[in-house]
This record gives structure tokens, sequence and C-alpha cells, in this order.
């Protein structure tokens, strides 16, 4: 089956399969070798590819190989090599001389005469020369530089140097002057000045001239802000232990910071109850039932219908149907006053303008009698101001060793480092670390109100973790 459908013709074959000299099976079969060949153009590149698969071609490529491969191992040829290159005459093993004894310098010098191993394995015997490398030999600019290197010569030819060589000559004939170093006679000669003061000699040259001039040219600094040296809390930047965090405390004092870390630890506790308090569910007595619930929604409905039957009840009917009608409204007459109206109406705020003034001059007049008493107003207004200012300085000065807030978090307070009684250890071998000065420094920026109070980033996934399951993993399950 195989051998009929590859000698029918009918599929693509190849060359090698042609050349087997076996005849199929099929009728239509023709011998190989009586097949006509296919020709076509050799000037193409389809041709090249063509000929490179025939037999002739492949034994051509073949031959080359071998060529290259033996001049790149063996230098050459090995049918053109020498036989005294391939060859030697064994004539037994050299008779050496052992009772004759060769010097330290004649032993020297039949070493350096004899090549060493590892160069004559080293030693290239290629004779295909190796790549050379173009970039190697470029010059940057080198077509410029020979046509400067041209100019120059004729220039020289002329009696004409170049500037560099002419400088070089000018130095030669007149050297420049070493400046001389300031010794000590001179530092103790030069007169000493303030550098920080307005008549200082560094700024004579800039008296006189344009501020906003000097600004722009970086002559002149940049006036510093008062507060730029101000710091922003006065608590102290490292602050002493206290005694019982020591290595060796007394006892007394051992009690006093496990008292304090105690304290902590309670305010800490009672914080955390009382959040468990406000965030508790109710028990099964206090839990709000049906009938609860309706009453709360019921408050203060059924108290205002009773009100209002009563009210209903004492008023009598007829009584509604009279209250019910309104009152007529009094009609407001527009009569045009007199001449003598508007007279008397004049008088009567004259009148009223006088009086009101005479009081004012009778309310002054009695102020004199009460200087004392004002005084003594003024004298208690002023207390009260002093001690009003004193409480607000004695409140800023006890809140500028705390930590102000200048974040959204609040400043929380480190951990007291402290050891229990059986954690003292007696000897400074056997002592255990305690603290880390990283976050105490750390701590201490934020108390001093240096960096705002923060807290570990996070780590938020952006997208949604895909888990696949490979195929050659699931083929094995």
């Amino acid at each position: 089956m195989a051998a009929g459908s590859s000698g029918g013709g009918r599929g693509p074959r190849t060359k090698s399969a042609a050349d087997t000299g076996f005849l199929g099976l099929n009728a239509t079969s023709v011998d190989p070798g009586l097949r006509r060949r296919r020709r076509g153009p050799r000037n193409k590149k389809r041709g090249w590819r063509r000929l490179a698969q025939e037999p002739l071609g492949l034994e051509v490529d073949q031959f080359l190989e071998d060529v290259r491969l033996e001049e790149r191992t063996s230098g050459g040829l090995v049918s053109e090599a020498p036989d005294e290159r391939l060859f030697f005459v064994d004539t037994g093993p050299k008779r050496k001389d052992l009772k004759k004894k060769r010097t330290k310098v004649q032993k020297k010098q039949l070493l350096l005469k004899k090549p060493l191993r590892i160069d004559l394995t080293l030693e290239n015997k290629s004779k295909v020369p190796a790549p050379k490398d173009i970039l190697a030999h470029q010059v940057p600019n080198a077509k410029k530089l020979r046509r400067k290197q041209e100019l120059w010569e004729r220039l020289a030819k002329q009696g004409e140097l170049p500037r560099e060589v002419r400088k070089a000559q000018a130095r030669l004939h007149n050297p420049p002057t070493p400046k001389a170093k300031p010794g000590p006679q001179d530092t103790v000669e030069r007169p000493f000045y303030d550098l920080w003061a307005p008549d200082n000699p560094l700024d004579r040259a800039l008296i006189g001239q344009d501020p906003f001039f000097l600004e722009q040219t970086k002559k002149k600094g940049v006036q510093r802000p008062p507060h730029l040296l101000t710091k922003p809390s006065q608590a102290p930047a490292v602050e002493v232990t206290p005694a019982g965090a020591s290595y060796n405390p007394t006892f007394e004092d051992h009690q006093a910071l496990l008292r304090a870390a105690h304290e902590v630890e309670l305010q800490r506790q009672k914080e955390a109850e009382k959040l468990e308090r406000q965030l508790a569910l109710p028990t099964a007595d206090q839990a709000a039932t049906q009938e609860s619930t309706f009453r709360e929604m019921c408050e203060g409905l059924l108290e205002e219908s009773d009100g209002e039957a009563e009210l209903e009840e004492s008023q009598d009917p007829e009584s509604e149907g009279d209250q019910a009608l309104p009152a007529p409204a009094r009609l407001v007459t527009t009569e045009k006053k007199t001449e003598q109206q508007r007279r008397r109406e004049k008088a009567e705020r004259t009148l009223r303008m006088q009086r009101a003034a005479l009081r004012t001059a009778q309310l002054r007049h009695q102020e004199l009698f009460r200087l004392r008493g004002i005084k003594a107003q003024v004298a208690q207004r002023l207390a009260e101001l002093a001690r009003r200012r004193e409480q607000r300085r004695a409140q800023r000065l006890a809140e500028a060793d705390k930590p102000r807030r200048l974040g959204r978090l609040k400043y929380q307070a480190p951990d007291i480092d402290v050891q229990l009684s059986s954690e003292l250890s007696d000897s400074l071998r056997t002592l255990k670390p305690e603290g880390n000065i990283l976050r105490d420094r750390f701590k201490s920026f934020q108390r001093r109100n240096m960096i705002e109070p923060r807290e570990r980033a996070k780590f938020k996934r952006k997208y949604k973790v895909k888990l696949v399951e490979k195929r050659a993993f699931r083929e094995i399950q």
C-alpha cells in the first residue's frame, strides 16, 4: 500500500526518492533512470537551490567543507603537506651523556631555546586569516584631521606655526611668575573683621547698588525668615530613660517603672472594654420585641388624641359656631392731618429730644460721683484679663512639649521598655536588649512635630487573582 502510493506519482516526490533505483508497483510507474530531468534556469536563485540539492552539488559542498576544515585545523591540505610534516624517522632512544653535568646557565639556555608545549598547542596553524575588525582601524574625523595636518605642513614650510605651538613657545620664552603663597606672617598682619557685620569688606562693593539687581545676579542672599531656626517643639531630642530601665536597677526604681507600665496597660484595657460595650449586641432581656417596637412607634399619639377629645367635649357647639366667625376688621381711615396737628407733633418731638438730652447730661453728671466704682470695675476687668492671659501662657507652655495633630492620625506613645523581675539578668553577658533604636528615633521625630504620625502602607491588589489549572497537570489527574 505504501509502495503503491509512493510510486503512483500523484503526490510530491523528492530527488532522493526518485534516485533510489526501485521501480514502483503501479502500472504507470517508470524507471527513475529513464525519467527525463526537469531543466530550468540556472542563473536564478531557485536554480541554485535546485542544483544544491542535486547529488553533484551535495558532493561539491561536502568537498569544499572538508577543504575548509583542513585549512582551519592543519594549516592547509594534508595532500599538499610535505613528508617531513606528516612523518618522522624513529631512530630509537637518544643516548644521553649522564656523566656530563650541565651548569644552571646551560640548562637555562637550553630551556629558552626549546619552545614550551603550551605554545606549540596554541600555535595558529590555520591559513585562514582572522576577520579584520574594521571599526578598530577607524579614527573619528580622520579625513578632517588629515586635511588639517596637511594644511599645517604647508604652513610650516612657509614659516607659520599653529596657535598651540606659538603659545607653548611664548610660555618657554616668558615663563609666568609663580604666585607667592601667604605665609604665617601675612596671616597675622591681615586685619580681622566680622563676616556678618553690615560694614565688612566683602559687602563694600555692593553698597549703593539696586537691591533687585543684586538679588537677580545672586550677589545678595535671600532674607531668611525669622522662624527658620525655631524648633517645632521644646521636647528634648534624646530623652533619658528612667532609672528602672537600667541593667542593674534598684528595687524601688524597678517597681516604679513596673507601676507606670501597669497603668498604661490598664488604660489601654479600659478603652478596649469601652469599645466592646459600645459595639456589643443587646442581650435577650434587652432585645426589642414586637410589642415594645409598636409602643415606641405609637409614643405620644394616644395622649394627643385623648386631649383633643376632652377639649371637644368641654366646648359647646354654639360657642364653637360663634368663634368660628371671624371678627370684622376695623376700617383704617386715611384722613389728611391739619396744620395745627402737624405743629403739635413737631413740638412733641422737640420736647422729647430736649428731655433726652437733659437726661443724658444728668447721667454724665452722676458718673462723676461713680468714679470710685468705675475704677474698681476697670481694675477687676484688667485683673480678669491678666489672669486669662497667664492661664493661656501656662497652657501654651504645658502643650509646647506635647505632639500636635499634624495629620489624620494621632500620635501614639511607644510602649515602655521594661523587664519583669524574673527577666532581670545577673550579668552583662546574659543581658537581653530591649527596644529598637531605629523605632525610638522615628517616634522621637513624631513627638517633636518634625514628621506626622504614619502607619505602614497596606498592600492592596488592583486586580483579581485568576487561578488557572495547567493542561498537563489536568491530564495527569
